[in-house]
């Protein structure tokens, strides 16, 4: 690897210097430049994908990885630059949706673009059309084609099966099975997966980017771009790495770390990705206790949450991460069980009387629980504060708008200004808003549910900055989280829950991410061992 836009391999050489063809490539993307608005988006750009292999894109928000796929798509028009698909030349100027798809070029989104009321056969035909019978659709035919497909691609679903009802995993991959479904080598294909596993749980994450993986293995081209780099690296062959719209780094056929890809990615270590070893900040003070809770899928926890600490809480989907927060919130009521917010007995109706009590929660689902999408950035902070802020009868602008300046400075939130679009950010900066919104309240107690899912490097490190920041000037934190490395970095102390309770409690230091990572499994290969009468 080396710093430049000649895309380099680790020998310093360019793949065809090093003994490759441009035959080898199954897709070449050379000088590519993008102009937004006089904004420079991509820059010399370049991007050389082998035959059979997983390659991954990555870069931070602002880089150029999504222009650059949009570009593949057809989506946005290249200013300038050469493209080779399968050693066959393309012509930028006039390329179109319709070319990338007879190039050969298949995208899944982070939008799946999957109907979830519709089964799943129903799906597939929308995309590639209803076969015919006579004046009528054969649907026998179509279920025998999908029946085929789903087997092909590790699906053990029945074709009739609603898309709501599969696992999230599962949707992933029947989005892929889609896609490629008109294929008939998978050797001229090139798969382009856009953050396919930015809604899923860690476990869900893996069963997917396994079954990619053997799709490789048999011989599909995948270019992915993710923000997990965990998961990259265990999937991956080669990574191009993009910054500011040019290539820093390219690595072929080798298995870097992640520290080395974070430090490609951002020029420099970044330190507030790696555990502090600090606990000088605890006061050991209770804040919050929760005794024999029991709610939903909780089956009677007890813990002690003291001031200025940053408390994990990890294990499977099911196990209950998100019910606690939700429970200490008020969204969902207790069915037993008791709380106590600095030493005063807490028992939330409803939200209104968590936020009374000074309990801040930053819901999982941003797009949905968190944000007010069509509103701008200054209205998104606000809202937590509206009752604050009403001065006789009238909601002072000018004064919002400044504080939002603030807030905006304050953690690093990269926008236009107050009055932009939430929608117009990127992933990262939007969940900086809603961390902004809350602390703004300065709260007791701040509840964190996957607080940087789908969130890019640096925004992460940002992001976990402004947490040690809440947690050193007395803010207790509880962090729910299916991502063991972020547990590991930004946690004092964690608890892992199993099947509703607490199975283990793990102070800092103690384990390393594949440590926390076997505690964790340990419940699922329980459940996933052979019993005698099974054996």
């Amino acid at each position: 690897m080396t710093d430049g836009s000649s895309n380099p391999d680790a020998a310093g050489r360019t793949p065809a210097a090093s003994g490759a063809s441009t035959a080898d490539f199954a897709l070449d993307v050379q000088h590519l430049d993008k102009d937004f608005a006089g904004t420079r988006a991509l820059n010399d750009a370049s991007l050389r994908v082998r035959r059979g292999t997983v390659h991954a894109l990555l870069g931070g928000n602002g880089s150029g990885k999504s222009t650059t796929i949009k570009i593949l798509a057809g989506v946005y028009p290249a200013d300038g630059g050469e493209l080779r698909i399968f050693g066959r030349a393309l012509d930028l100027n006039g390329y179109s949706p319709a070319t990338a798809q007879d190039a050969g070029l298949r995208f899944v989104h982070q939008d799946l673009g999957l109907f979830d009321d519709l089964s799943i056969e129903e799906n597939f035909a929308l995309d590639n059309g209803y076969p015919r019978r006579g004046p009528g659709i054969d649907w026998r035919g179509l279920r025998t084609k999908v029946s085929r497909l789903l087997a092909e691609y590790e699906l053990a679903v029945d074709p009739r099966t609603p898309v709501r009802e599969l696992r999230p995993s599962d949707q992933t991959m029947i989005a892929i099975a889609r896609a490629l479904q008109d294929q008939d080598d998978a050797q001229e294909q090139i798969l382009v997966l856009d953050e396919p596993t930015a809604r899923l749980a860690a476990h869900e994450s893996e069963l997917l980017l396994e079954r990619v993986r053997r799709r490789a293995e048999l011989g599909q081209t995948v270019l992915i771009v993710s923000h997990r780099l965990r998961e990259v690296l265990a999937v991956s062959d080669d990574f191009t790495v993009y910054r500011d719209g040019r290539v820093v780094g390219t690595l072929v056929g080798e298995t870097p770390t992640e520290d080395r890809l974070i430090e490609i990615m951002a020029g420099r270590a970044v330190q507030a990705l790696r555990p502090t070893g600090d606990v000088a900040h605890i006061d050991r003070t209770p804040v919050l206790t929760v005794s024999a809770l029991r709610s939903g899928p909780v089956r009677g926890i007890d813990f002690t949450l003291h001031r200025g600490e940053i408390l994990g809480l990890t294990g499977l989907v099911g196990s209950g991460r998100s019910s606690v927060l939700k429970t200490i919130f008020g969204e969902h009521l207790p069915d037993s069980g008791s709380m106590t917010l600095d030493g005063v007995d807490y028992a939330p109706a409803h939200v209104g009387d968590a936020m009374d009590a000074g309990v801040a929660l930053v819901p999982e689902d941003r797009v949905h629980e968190a944000s007010f999408m069509d509103q701008s950035v200054i209205e998104n902070l606000a809202v937590a504060t509206l009752s604050e802020n009403w001065t006789k009868g009238v909601m002072p602008r000018g004064r919002e708008r400044e504080h939002a300046r603030e807030l905006i400075s304050q953690f690093g939130v990269k926008v236009a200004g107050p009055d932009a679009l939430y929608s117009s950010m990127s992933g990262g900066n939007q969940q900086k808003v809603v961390l902004a919104r809350w602390m703004q309240r300065t709260p007791k107690v701040l509840l964190l549910d996957e607080p940087t899912q789908g969130v890019d490097v640096m925004s992460r490190a940002d992001i976990y900055a402004s947490i040690r920041r809440a947690a050193a000037d007395g803010c207790a934190v509880l962090v729910a989280s299916s991502d063991l490395a972020e547990i590991h970095a930004l946690c004092d102390r964690t608890l892992v829950l199993s099947r509703g309770k607490i199975s283990d409690e793990v102070p800092a230091g103690t384990l390393d991410v594949d440590g926390l990572t076997s505690l964790v499994l340990r419940e699922k290969k329980i459940i996933d061992a052979p019993t005698e009468q099974n054996s």
